[in-house]
């Protein structure tokens, strides 16, 4: 694993669905729909869109699949802080499905149509729904393979931004990592 460096397997910044903070949620979900259809048929297709700052043009977070669906339905807000819990879903905390369905009844979840409730994403700003990156989210360009495994391990990420000095230059997935040791384990299979 030390062999192999981040900046092998990432996917480029200019290759990954990106919108600025002004944004509404509706054309972040387009900008990753033409994103996919560009990208490379024989990768993974991409599962967030990174967020810039509109004057700099910097990236400063990311909109995952899970934070648009929950953009979504704002009663969430009422019962979880996303400060409390930035990665961990309820059911991680051992939660049964009872209670699950309980708390998706009390709160009247999910109740609307879902027409009117995707009618929202239209008006709703990505600045309000952005995941801002922790620090161990971050993983140099030049870093070994094993290290970003275990950042994303240790964090339960799906991604971590790659950086070059300040900059981020890139996109590490899950997925590309899970396909290269797929790769790496048919190789030393073959006789």
């Amino acid at each position: 694993m030390k062999s192999i460096l981040v900046k092998d397997l990432m996917v480029p910044l200019s290759e990954y669905a990106t919108v600025d903070e002004d944004a509404t949620v509706a054309e972040a979900i387009d900008a990753l729909e033409k994103a996919q259809e560009q990208f490379d048929k024989t990768k993974y297709r991409h599962r967030a869109i990174l967020v810039c700052e509109k004057k700099t043009n910097k990236v400063i977070g990311k909109i995952r699949q899970l934070d648009v669906i929950r953009s979504l339905e704002p009663k969430y807000d009422l019962f979880v802080e996303e400060k409390s819990f930035p990665r961990v879903g309820m059911s991680h905390f051992g939660f049964s499905p009872k209670f699950m369905k309980n708390i998706l009844d009390q709160y009247q979840l999910w109740y609307e149509p879902l027409q009117d409730i995707f009618g929202k994403a239209g008006k709703q700003k990505v600045k309000d729904v952005i995941h801002k990156p922790t620090a161990g989210e971050y993983v140099k360009e030049d870093a070994n393979l094993g290290e970003a495994i275990h950042q994303l391990i240790m964090g339960h990420h799906q991604s971590l931004l790659v950086t070059k000095k300040e900059d981020i230059v890139g996109i590490l997935r899950l997925t590309d990592v899970f396909k290269e040791i797929c790769i790496d384990r048919r190789k030393m299979n073959q006789p």
